[in-house]
């Protein structure tokens, strides 16, 4: 064989067999909800990259289907449908925050909070606790030779697997179980970096703020320390050997995919693992079904304008969606609103009430002028993406936080719920439909956005990969959550030189003591 024929040969082999090669084999347990939503999306890609993937759901899932192209799903049973229980939850959010912000409010929300936390999780364990307890499926996962754990500690059963199973850990994040993720992963200074949820502040916090963001950073560790840890601190001890806790575990991540970057967040510490992928669901809009477009198009110079409250809330209360609606058939712009409830009798001719809408692609048409939304991650980054100025209306969980990033770069207003009625609402829209501030500057953070060296699907698959072909990361980890608190903050080396200062000046002391001693005594003797 020639020199030619054997480099045609050796080029063969590299296709076919060293880059089948590099095809990993992955274990998800994803958090369902519209969680899922963002993690289906990378799931498609690395399916597309030849990857294979299996998925660990629950038996009651809403959003995860048991079949699926890209996936091999493994369903556990859980004792209870979360989606009703999460339901419940968010009813209870809406009718006490028509009551307005008050301190009772809080408290009212901090309670059944805590509570719907800590039976989440419970239920989350019990199901995990049924893998580790099925001898069959645990030696089936084992005989798989998965690469890697792909997870969203939102909930942390997925973690405990990994660590359970001796595999990396890869965290498709931006929540963990006790809150934003950093907290657990970076240095955190409250001076500056607002807890989220939390009181809504920014990145300049003046002293009562910071008093504000103490407080509610206490709450966050209070959580964590009584309410979540001890649930996944039991599962530790029982399937874990020589036991563990649930932020040492995610300490130990290898690789942080962070649905989040520093154009919606404010800047801060961070950490050589953690990888910034926010907006990696996005992608340049696709052609609208013919009789959406149709409808998008009669509405002319004056243009469309969306609404949707997200995957969890079907709809608001019956007065305030027929004041909404009220306003919005007085306006010469055309309407798609995302509503599952009874038909407001307010309605108008220009509106297009919708059980689903095809949210990333209006979005992207020319013709879209305001974006109404509830303020969740993915709604907010793909807002960004394609510029169209947000009017908020938050609900729960870090709903205000996300839409406060965008309102303090004048690309958003927000209006809370117990302010919503038809004269404020309709001051609210015709503001950012008509002050110019707000397109210019969504958009100026849309460029600022792309202008990335590569796009965010790209890295978080490539980071995915690179977990794949090295076994892990642990040079990107940091020693320092393996450190005691006193030594990490150095607080032995500040005792030591202290002690020593101290020795040093009582012992100059007790010299010039003893000198002047002396010389007084002698002095005494001769006279």
């Amino acid at each position: 064989m020639g020199a030619g024929g054997f480099l045609v040969v050796f080029s063969l082999f590299q296709i076919f067999f060293i880059s089948h090669c590099d095809a990993g084999n992955i274990l998800v347990y994803p958090l369902d909800g519209s969680h899922w939503i963002n993690m289906e999306i990378l799931l498609a890609e690395l399916h597309a990259k030849g990857h294979n993937i299996s998925v660990i759901r629950a038996s009651t899932s809403w959003y995860i289907p048991e079949k699926s192209p890209l996936y091999t799903s493994i369903t556990v049973e859980m004792d209870r449908d979360v989606k009703d229980f999460f339901a419940d939850f968010i009813q209870y959010q809406l009718r006490v925050h028509r009551e307005g912000s008050s301190l009772i409010t809080f408290f009212k929300l901090t309670k059944k909070f805590m509570s719907f936390v800590s039976v989440g999780h419970t239920l989350w364990c019990d199901a995990a606790s049924r893998i580790m307890e099925n001898p069959k499926l645990i030696k089936s996962l084992i005989e798989s030779q998965y690469d890697l754990v792909l997870t969203d500690p939102g909930i942390g059963p997925g973690v405990v697997l990994a660590k359970y199973l001796k595999l990396p850990l890869v965290l498709n994040v931006r929540w963990i179980t006790s809150g934003e993720g950093h907290f657990v992963l970076a240095p955190s200074p409250l001076s500056y970096i607002p807890v989220s949820p939390g009181p809504g502040l920014t990145d300049k916090m003046d002293f009562i703020q910071r008093i504000q963001n103490i407080f509610f950073y206490s709450i966050i560790l209070f959580q964590q320390k009584f309410v979540v840890g001890p649930i996944y601190d039991a599962m530790c001890d029982k399937y874990i050997e020589g036991g563990c806790d649930i932020v040492s575990l995610l300490q130990d991540a290898d690789i942080w995919l962070f649905r989040s970057d520093f154009v919606f967040d404010f800047p801060r510490p961070t950490m050589p693992n953690v990888v910034y992928i926010g907006g990696f669901q996005c992608k340049p809009a696709q052609p609208l079904p013919a009789d959406l477009e149709e409808f998008v198009q009669s509405a002319g110079e004056h243009g469309v304008i969306i609404m949707t409250l997200g995957t969890l809330v079907n709809t608001l209360p019956e007065d305030i969606v027929n004041e909404i609606a009220s306003v919005f058939a007085e306006m010469p712009q055309k309407v798609i609103w995302k509503h599952r409830g009874k038909r407001p009798s307010t309605l108008g001719n220009n509106t297009l009430m919708m059980d689903w809408m095809p949210q990333k692609d209006l979005l992207g048409h020319p013709q879209i002028k305001v974006f109404i939304a509830h303020g969740g991650t993915n709604g907010v980054q793909e807002a960004i993406y394609f510029g169209v100025p947000v009017l908020g209306i938050p609900l729960f969980f870090d709903q205000y936080d996300n839409l406060l990033r965008l309102q303090k770069r004048g690309a958003a207003k927000i209006i809370q719920l117990h302010e919503v009625n038809g004269h404020s609402f309709e001051r609210a829209v015709k503001e950012v439909l008509h002050k110019d501030s707000y397109k210019e500057n969504i958009q100026r953070l849309s460029r600022l956005h792309q202008d990335q060296p590569m796009p965010p699907m790209d890295q978080a698959t490539f980071w995915i990969e690179y977990v794949i072909r090295h076994k892990g990361a642990p040079h990107l980890r940091t020693k320092a959550y393996r450190m005691p608190w006193y030594s990490y903050h150095c607080l032995d080396v500040l005792l030591l030189l202290m002690t020593s200062v101290a020795v040093v000046f009582f012992s100059v002391f007790a010299v010039f003591r003893f000198l002047f001693c002396n010389r007084k005594n002698r002095k005494y003797k001769q006279s």
